[in-house]
C-alpha cells in the first residue's frame, strides 16, 4: 500500500480514486462549482478535486453531494465503486446527526435551546450513527475490496474565547464544538473497526476556526445559507487536503 501512495506527487498512475460523502467533501462553501453537479455543489476547490489535480490518478469519480446522509451514500454513491477502485475518501455523519438544524437552533435561539439541540445530536451520534456508519463502511469494503479508504472528520466551527465580538456567545460555541468532538470520536472508532484510516482535521484547523486568530477557513453565517459553517476554499487547500494527502 505504501509504495503505491509514495508515487510522485505529479503522477499517481494506477490509482483509481472515488470521492464519496457529504457537503464537506463536495466542497459546499468553497465556490467554483462544477456545472454538472447541480444541487450537489461539487467544487473544483474541494480537497478531492485538488488531490486529483496534484496527483493525476488513472481515474477519478467525484460523487460527494451536499446534504448526503449515510442512506444516500448507500443508495446513490456506492455504485461508483468497483473492484478496480484503489482509493476512497468519505465524510458522512453530520447530516444524519442533524448538524444543520442544530446550528440553526444555536444561532437563532437561546443558550439552553442550543445545548438541548446539541445533546440530541450527540445522543444520535453515539447511539444510532455507529450502526449506520458500519453499514456504509461494510458496503465500501464489499464493493471496493482493494481500496485504501480514508474517512475524514469535521473541524471545530468556532474558536472558544476567540476574537469575535458579534455572533453567538462562548457557551453556544463550546456546545457546538463539543458536538463535533462527539461526532469525530464516533467516526474515528468506526473507521478503525473497519480497518480504514481516519483524517482528524481539528488540529490543523486550530486558530483558523470562526473567531480564531488566523485567517478563517470556515464560512460564518452567509448567503446562500447552505454554505454557512462550511470550509472555504482555503479550508480545503490548507486543512483537508494536507490531512487527506498524509493518509
Amino acid at each position: 500500500m505504501t509504495t503505491l501512495f509514495a508515487a510522485s506527487s505529479a503522477n499517481a498512475a494506477g490509482v483509481n480514486y472515488v470521492a464519496l460523502g457529504d457537503s464537506y467533501s463536495s466542497g459546499v462553501g468553497a465556490g467554483s462549482y462544477l456545472s454538472d453537479s447541480g444541487s450537489c455543489k461539487r467544487s473544483t476547490n474541494a480537497y478531492p478535486y485538488l488531490w486529483k489535480n496534484a496527483h493525476a490518478p488513472s481515474s477519478f469519480k467525484f460523487v460527494a453531494c451536499s446534504g448526503a446522509r449515510t442512506g444516500d451514500i448507500l443508495n446513490s454513491q456506492i455504485s461508483a465503486l468497483d473492484a478496480s477502485t484503489t482509493l476512497v475518501s468519505i465524510s458522512v455523519g453530520g447530516n444524519d446527526a442533524g448538524f444543520a438544524d442544530t446550528m440553526q437552533t444555536c444561532v437563532l435561539d437561546g443558550d439552553q435551546e442550543c445545548i438541548d439541540a446539541v445533546n440530541v445530536a450527540k445522543n444520535y451520534a453515539t447511539t444510532t450513527l455507529p450502526g449506520q456508519l458500519d453499514k456504509v463502511y461494510s458496503a465500501i469494503k464489499a464493493k471496493a475490496p482493494n481500496a485504501h479508504v480514508v474517512v475524514l472528520g469535521y473541524p471545530h466551527i468556532y474558536k472558544v474565547g476567540g476574537s469575535c465580538i458579534f455572533g453567538i456567545g462562548d457557551t453556544k460555541r463550546a456546545a457546538i464544538n463539543g458536538a463535533a468532538d462527539t461526532l469525530d470520536s464516533v467516526l474515528a472508532k468506526r473507521a478503525a473497526n473497519a480497518g480504514f484510516a481516519f483524517g482528524d482535521v481539528r488540529s490543523i484547523f486550530n486558530e483558523h476556526e470562526i473567531c480564531g486568530s488566523l485567517t478563517t477557513w470556515l464560512n460564518s453565517t452567509t448567503l446562500p445559507v447552505d454554505e454557512s459553517y462550511h470550509p472555504k476554499a482555503s479550508g480545503h487547500s490548507g486543512g483537508y487536503l494536507p490531512v487527506f494527502s498524509a493518509l
